[in-house]
């Protein structure tokens, strides 16, 4: 997923540039962001990668962990969020005094790398943004890059009318009953269809028309209207501007059983990981769902 950002038509693949190896990343621009450098492949003598920011302090130090030392808490929420992830490096984080503050786990999940930080005791804190070498300093993401879609002009956004004969040939096939209320292209090429038959669901569609997965999104029949990202609940905009660093807005929609308000659905993308991501009518969050 990480190779190439697809977009609508054309993702202007001259102006994309290959991810930089660590070695030639300076290293004050590495520390200044708190980086740490993941390797993505290897040819020859260099090695492409991407950097999970902000995973340290000035003054912290990183060491390498295994997974079987890091607190059993971790383990649980990993298998819980991320069914199927695969485990990449872990390090562990301590301060001046030598005690640790934060974990930091990186995972592949559908074949995108993930990055999370953690407390000491295992409590997840948020997903760490990820940026090529060359945006280690500045908005973090360049025109053509592996993180395009950050400037929110969400050309991974398809049309309904204009996807493939074989994803809605399949989806209306197969799902009669679902409205389509939303479509979009991952960067291995495959359809997130998000669509409505009393809950919402999220279905993943490859471009042959053959169903990678499918999720519901919500537990209660609910009405749902699109909400614009300028009216959601200011704390919504908060949580996600703490916990998703970099994340882009995608769509949202507010529950109403009744008529009466009961939350919102914000869908984002962090990285190239998509999640839906419920709250309650304030605002406060309740659950997370990556969904591809």
């Amino acid at each position: 997923m990480l190779g190439t950002i697809i977009g609508l038509a054309s993702c202007k693949k001259e102006n994309a540039s290959k991810s930089v190896s660590a070695g030639s990343v300076s290293s004050s621009a590495v520390t200044s962001t708190g980086a740490i450098a993941i390797s993505l492949a290897s040819s020859g003598t260099t090695t492409d990668s991407v950097y999970m920011v902000g995973c340290y302090g000035k003054h912290d130090t990183k060491d390498s962990v295994a997974f079987s030392a890091l607190p059993t808490a971790i383990g649980t929420y990993l298998t819980a969020n991320y069914s199927g992830y695969t485990f990449k490096k872990a390090y562990s984080i301590t301060d001046s005094t030598k005690t640790v503050t934060n974990y930091i786990v990186v995972i592949k999940y559908n074949s995108a790398l993930v990055g999370l930080k953690f407390t000491a005791s295992g409590t997840f804190v948020s997903i760490l943004e990820q940026r090529e070498g060359v945006d280690l300093k500045g908005p973090g993401w360049h025109l053509g890059g592996f993180f395009d879609n950050r400037d929110s002009k969400h050309r991974d956004t398809i049309a309904i009318s204009a996807l493939p004969t074989a994803v809605s040939s399949y989806f209306s096939t197969t799902y009669p009953t679902d409205t389509l209320l939303h479509a979009s292209i991952a960067p291995d090429n495959v359809y997130i269809l998000i669509s409505q038959n009393g809950v919402l669901y999220s279905t993943t569609v490859t471009a042959a028309g053959k169903l990678v997965k499918r999720i519901q999104i919500e537990r209660h029949d609910l009405k749902h209207a699109v909400v614009a990202e300028a009216n959601l609940p200011a704390a919504i905009t908060t949580y996600l501007t703490a916990t998703y660093p970099g994340y882009v807005f995608d769509k949202a929609f507010s529950e109403s059983p009744g008529g009466t308000l009961q939350g919102y659905v914000v869908l984002i993308t962090s990285n190239n990981t998509k999640y839906a991501l419920i709250f309650n009518a304030s605002g406060t969050f309740v659950r997370v769902l990556p969904i591809h």
